[in-house]
C-alpha cells in the first residue's frame, strides 16, 4: 500500500494552502484520524488528517510553500520499510521537472513555485533528457509523454494566430518577490499585445502563468510605477490577506449606497454590562431581530433571481491583527442570548488561535462592523460583502454617548426607503433593551 496524501479542499474559494507544519516525520506511525500536518488557508490554520492506519513516507512537502489544492504532500504506507526513500527514487525526486497538473502523484520540491516533481515510472527512468533553449534559460523536458505535457500550455488556451501547431515549452522569468517563475508561450504573447508585464503577475495555483492571470492583469488596471521612488521589496501575501483581497475587488461591481443615523447608544451599553455580555455581541442580536422584520436584509442577489434566507446568521467582523476575518452566529433571531454568546465565546477562541473552519466564517446573511473601540473613529462606511445585501458599521460614541451607524446597502436588493426604515427600527430596539430578556 502506498496511498497519497493530498492539500485539502478545504472552504470553497480555497485555490492553495500552505503548509506551517509537519507534526509527523517520515518513518513515524500514524493513526487514522491523527493530524499529520497544518496547513495555513485564506481564514485559519487547520490539521491535515491522515486518512488510514501506516506509516508517513516521504519526499514530505516543504513548509512555508503554496501548494495546490488535491496535489500530493506525503504518502502513507503499510510498512516501516517501505517509508524510508530508497536512492533512485530521491534521484528522481531531485531531477524531475516542475509540475503544472492536478493529476500531480508528488509533492512539491521547491519554494520558488508553487508546484509538485512529478513520479516517474520505473519503466521510463531509463528514458534520457533532453534540453531546449527558452528565451530567459533553458528548460528541461523529459522523453516521456507525461513529462512533455509539463512544460506546454494547457490546450484549452488557443494559440495566436500563426502559431505553430506543435506545443511550446513554457518560458522562465523572474517573479515580483525574485523568484523564478514559468510563463506559458500565449501567456507571453497575449501579455506582449496587452501591454502587460509578466515579471508583475502572480503565477496560478499550478505554479506558472497562464493566459488567466494575464487578462486579470489586464482588467484590473495598470500597476503602480515604483520605479522611481525609495527602494522597495515585494512581500509574499499571507493567505488571510490575499482571500481578503480577493473578497473586497469581488464587490466593485456591487452598486451600494450609504445612509447613516446618529443613535444613542448608552442604554443598550449598560444593559448589556449588566448582563456581562459584550456591547458587540447585543448590537448583533439587535440587528438579527432588526432583519427579521424586514425579510429584504436577509436576501441576497443572484444571477437567477434573489435568493431568500430562511434564518439570520450574522457575520461580524474580527480583527486578528493580521487580516479580518467574520465569524458568524447562525440563527442569531431566534436563539437564546446566553446561548449565543456562549457560541461567539468559542469563536473568539478559534480566532485568536487561528482555527476557525469555513462553516464558522462563511455564509452570513448580514454583516456588522465595530469599530467603537477606537474613539477616534467618528465615522466610516464598510463594504458590503458578496452573499449579503447590507453591512452596519458602527463607530465610536461621542461626548454625550450619541454613535455613528453607517448602513450600506446593496442597491440591486434594498431602496434607501428600506434602509431608512431598517434604521428607524433599530433605533427603537437600541433604546427599549427589553428584548435582552429574550
Amino acid at each position: 500500500m502506498k496511498d497519497p496524501v493530498t492539500m485539502p479542499v478545504l472552504s470553497d474559494t480555497m485555490e492553495t494552502g500552505r503548509l506551517v507544519r509537519w507534526n509527523k516525520a517520515v518513518g513515524d506511525p500514524v493513526r487514522k484520524g491523527e493530524a499529520i500536518a497544518e496547513v495555513e488557508t485564506d481564514k485559519a490554520i487547520l490539521d491535515v488528517e491522515a486518512f488510514a492506519d501506516g506509516y508517513l513516507a516521504g519526499p514530505l512537502a516543504p513548509v512555508d510553500v503554496d501548494i495546490p489544492v488535491r496535489q500530493t504532500i506525503a504518502y502513507i504506507v503499510d510498512t516501516p520499510a517501505a517509508a524510508q526513500p530508497g536512492e533512485d527514487a530521491q534521484s528522481a525526486v531531485q531531477s524531475s521537472p516542475a509540475v503544472t497538473t492536478s493529476d500531480t502523484v508528488d509533492p512539491v520540491q521547491t519554494d520558488a513555485v508553487s508546484s509538485a516533481a512529478q513520479k516517474t515510472k520505473s519503466s521510463e527512468a531509463k528514458q534520457t533528457t533532453t534540453s531546449h533553449p527558452a528565451e530567459h534559460g533553458t528548460i528541461p523536458k523529459t522523453g516521456t509523454a507525461a513529462a512533455q505535457g509539463q512544460n506546454t500550455e494547457a490546450a484549452s488556451e488557443a494559440a495566436p494566430p500563426g502559431a505553430d501547431a506543435a506545443p511550446k515549452p513554457s518560458q522562465q522569468d523572474e517573479g515580483p518577490a525574485g523568484e523564478a517563475m514559468l510563463v506559458s508561450p500565449y501567456a507571453r504573447a497575449l501579455a506582449a499585445d496587452l501591454g502587460v508585464d509578466v515579471r508583475s503577475l502572480r503565477p496560478g495555483a499550478d505554479g506558472r502563468v497562464h493566459a488567466a492571470e494575464v487578462l486579470a492583469a489586464a482588467m484590473a488596471g495598470p500597476e503602480p510605477d515604483l520605479r522611481y521612488g525609495p527602494p522597495y521589496r515585494v512581500e509574499r501575501l499571507r493567505p488571510m490577506r490575499a482571500a481578503v483581497a480577493r473578497n473586497m475587488a469581488a464587490t466593485l461591481d456591487t452598486p451600494t449606497f450609504q445612509i447613516g443615523s446618529r443613535l444613542p447608544l448608552g442604554t443598550l451599553h449598560q444593559q448589556a454590562k449588566d448582563r456581562k455580555v459584550s456591547l458587540t455581541l447585543a448590537l448583533a442580536r439587535a440587528c438579527a431581530l432588526t432583519v427579521a422584520e424586514d425579510p429584504w436584509f436577509n436576501h441576497a442577489w443572484t444571477r437567477a433571481g434573489l435568493a431568500r434566507r430562511e434564518r439570520v446568521d450574522i457575520g461580524i467582523a474580527v480583527d486578528t491583527g493580521d487580516g479580518l476575518v467574520t465569524p458568524v452566529l447562525r440563527d442569531a433571531a431566534r436563539r437564546p442570548l446566553k446561548e449565543l454568546a456562549e457560541d461567539w465565546r468559542i469563536l473568539l477562541g478559534k480566532t485568536r488561535k487561528g482555527r476557525l473552519a469555513p462553516e464558522d466564517y462563511e455564509g452570513a446573511t448580514f454583516y456588522l462592523s465595530n469599530l467603537g473601540v477606537f474613539p477616534h473613529v467618528t465615522h466610516f462606511n464598510a463594504i458590503v460583502p458578496t452573499g449579503a445585501s447590507a453591512i452596519l458599521a458602527v463607530a465610536a460614541s461621542d461626548a454625550e454617548g450619541r454613535t455613528d451607524f453607517t448602513l450600506s446597502c446593496d442597491h440591486r436588493v434594498i431602496f434607501g426607503a428600506d434602509a431608512a426604515r431598517f434604521l428607524g427600527r433599530l433605533a427603537e430596539r437600541l433604546e427599549h433593551c427589553q428584548w435582552l430578556e429574550d
